[in-house]
């Protein structure tokens, strides 16, 4: 293999890929990033056999070939040389050398045959959907997936299609966000799990415009296809929760406030929370005021947000670090809280838009 590239577009590439290799493998291998030079241009492959990351960017090929080179030192050579053109050698004996301008280093690569093969997902149907709406989806929800690995299915999110909409669901056991947006074309209803580390990955590669990507679901994984990237990831195996069963339907209490003022007023009242032992915060819904109150050892806070209400008064308490999570992401200038009891699960709704919904559980108060 010969090879001349540029070194910014191979840095950024490998960065992309490296996000699917993990330095906790027992196999030597899945260390490794995967090169192949043909036809002008290199492919990289990182994997972990739970996610495989592809990418491909042009560059001058002199000779064909491939090779196998440890993750985290290549990246860091590459990322070092100067802003230039790299020229990549792979000679008989598994020697690579990489050149740039007054630089050169020598590695041995490793056998690119025992590289394993990304899953061949049938990519002849796709859903179409606009790189920002899903985006959107992913940041909106993401947060509120389970970090408990005693519970794998709930440490990623369900993605649901049902007609022309598509729903991300993700729950922790505390709290649920779903968030809809429209896909292009209709090919089927489905439902599957991805793993919420996808998901942060896919979103990473993704642009805030209203270019279309692709995706292709099969029984046992999902691909996703940014441009030159494709994403392949095994899906999470199990019956998610029945979360439509956890939403009221009713509520006795209605609230609509500013959205940035009662992020502001509860980031404050947290201020004194952290010192507590659950991040609690008090409310006090009462006369078209929202109280916010926290208590601990070493003081307490109260703060005051105008609010439109309808119903009776309430008093609740939550853990602040789940309401101030949901209102840095929410989109709507204002909210909506629907309350039943002071044990009932709060719902959040953006006031502009139907497509979100956000349930947290309250703390039990003496």
């Amino acid at each position: 293999m010969n090879i001349v590239c540029s070194q910014k577009e191979l840095s950024n590439k490998i960065n992309i890929v490296q996000k699917a290799i993990s330095s906790k493998t027992t196999m030597p291998i899945l260390k490794g990033i995967y090169l192949e030079a043909s036809n002008g241009k290199l492919k990289l492959i990182g994997n972990d056999l739970e996610m495989g990351i592809e990418t491909h960017m042009d560059c001058e090929v002199t000779k064909e070939g491939k090779a196998v080179i440890d993750s985290r030192l290549f990246g860091e050579i590459i990322k070092k040389l100067p802003e230039s053109f790299i020229e990549i050698e792979l000679d008989d004996e598994n020697n690579i050398t990489i050149s740039c301008e007054h630089s050169e280093f020598k590695l041995r690569a490793m056998d690119s045959m025992e590289y394993p093969q990304l899953p061949s997902v049938e990519e002849n149907e796709y859903y179409e959907i606009e790189e920002s709406v899903f985006k959107d989806m992913i940041k909106q929800t993401v947060f509120a997936i389970s970090q408990d690995e005693t519970k794998p299915l709930l440490m990623g999110e369900l993605l649901e299609i049902n007609d022309s909409k598509m729903s991300l669901v993700a729950i922790d056991g505390y709290r649920l966000a779903i968030k809809s947006g429209d896909i292009k074309n209709s090919i089927g209803n489905n439902k599957v799990v991805i793993p919420g580390k996808t998901l942060n990955e896919v979103n990473r590669i993704l642009s805030l415009d209203d270019k279309v990507f692709k995706m292709a679901l099969t029984s046992k994984h999902a691909l996703f296809l940014v441009d030159d990237t494709k994403i392949i990831t095994r899906l999470l195996e199990g019956e998610f929760l029945n979360y439509k069963q956890i939403i009221p339907s009713e509520y006795n209490l209605k609230v609509k406030v500013n959205t940035k003022s009662l992020l502001r007023s509860i980031e404050r009242a947290s201020l004194l929370a952290k010192e507590g032992k659950n991040n609690l915060v008090k409310f006090l819904i009462k006369d078209n005021v929202l109280v916010i109150t926290s208590n601990s050892e070493i003081g307490n806070v109260h703060e005051e947000v105008n609010i439109e209400l309808e119903g009776e008064d309430l008093e609740i308490a939550f853990n602040s670090r789940y309401l101030i999570e949901v209102l840095k992401i929410v989109e709507s200038e204002e909210i909506v809280m629907e309350f039943s009891t002071n044990v009932s699960p709060c719902i959040i709704k953006n006031v502009e838009f139907d497509d979100y919904i956000y349930l947290l559980l309250p703390v039990r108060i003496n």
